[in-house]
């Protein structure tokens, strides 16, 4: 294959398969918390990191991963104690971070807009060895803290009383997956971009839960969708000259629509097969008790 016989394109297909993984991983906790737009938000305010690293002549990836972390605490805190001004108050933070943004990358020394498109919307030829190395470290904290501490988070995620009752320290928690959230858009944007890296977050878990309503078995499907659109919107990329980011969201789209499609044949023959296996008569629950005498005995 002589997509392999570039190094660019081998440090692209490497950044891919651990967004793909990365992505749905985080993904599925956010989509449990109703949350699913967080990766958006979070998105917009490593803009100012970008900008920032341009400014400094730090590595942009870096200095993202330490603006979007912080990010994604503000959005906790604001969560916590927000109340009714709290939308005011992430709207800001969303909107300033992507000014910040574009401010400070025009500040840079031969900065311009064009140096913030590839990261906004991903970029195959502008992935960087240091940038392969930012990326497996950050990756391995994702997969670290979204499988080794599953069960803990998905307690908190369905439900925060009662995790909060059995001991589990939900604001660690939830400080947590905000964190991790804010590592896996810094993951992805160099492949997907800053402004759809949501979309590979949510559509796979999606996707997957057309197909299976286990925990275990919608995080492993998720992840299998978002490695092949990643790998397969890379290539098509590759050959076609197309936007990477675009081509994968777009897949994945696609994979949800398919799986949608095939989940609902399905889901009639499992409801058919259960009606079919049910006894005849009155379900058990529906049964009209007997009535009973003054000495307890059933009478007839």
């Amino acid at each position: 294959m002589d997509i392999l016989d570039y190094a660019f394109m081998q440090r692209a297909l490497l950044a891919a398969v651990l967004v793909g993984v990365t992505a749905p991983a985080i993904g599925i906790y956010l989509v449990q918390r109703r949350q699913a737009l967080m990766g958006d938000g979070i998105g917009h305010v490593a803009m100012t990191g970008v900008g920032l690293g341009f400014l400094l002549s730090a590595s942009p990836v870096w200095m993202a991963t330490a603006v979007s972390v912080l990010g994604a605490v503000l959005m906790e805190l604001i969560r916590w104690y927000g109340r009714t001004r709290g939308d005011i108050a992430l709207a800001m933070l969303f909107y300033g971070g992507m000014a910040g943004g574009v401010m400070f990358i025009n500040l840079a020394p031969g900065g311009s807009n064009a140096n913030l498109t590839s990261y906004l919307f991903g970029s195959l030829s502008t992935v960087s060895p240091s940038d392969v190395t930012a990326i497996c470290l950050l990756a391995g904290f994702v997969v670290l803290v979204t499988v080794g501490l599953r069960r803990q988070l998905f307690a908190v995620s369905q439900d925060e009383e009662f995790a909060r009752v059995t001991g589990l320290p939900v604001r660690a928690l939830n400080l947590l997956t905000a964190v991790t959230a804010a590592v896996t858009v810094t993951v992805a944007m160099r492949v997907v971009g800053l402004l759809l890296v949501s979309a590979l977050m949510v559509v796979p878990v999606a996707a997957a839960q057309q197909l299976s309503r286990s925990f275990a078995a919608t995080f492993a499907i998720a992840v299998a969708i978002g490695v092949t659109v990643t790998i397969g919107g890379t290539v098509t990329s590759y050959y076609q000259d197309v936007p990477p980011g675009a081509t994968i969201v777009l897949l994945t789209i696609a994979a949800f629509a398919v799986l949608t499609a095939l989940a609902a044949p399905l889901a009639r023959r499992r409801a058919r097969a259960a009606t079919d296996a049910q006894p005849a008569g009155d379900p058990a629950e529906c049964a009209i008790p007997a009535a009973r005498g003054s000495d307890g005995k059933v009478g007839v």
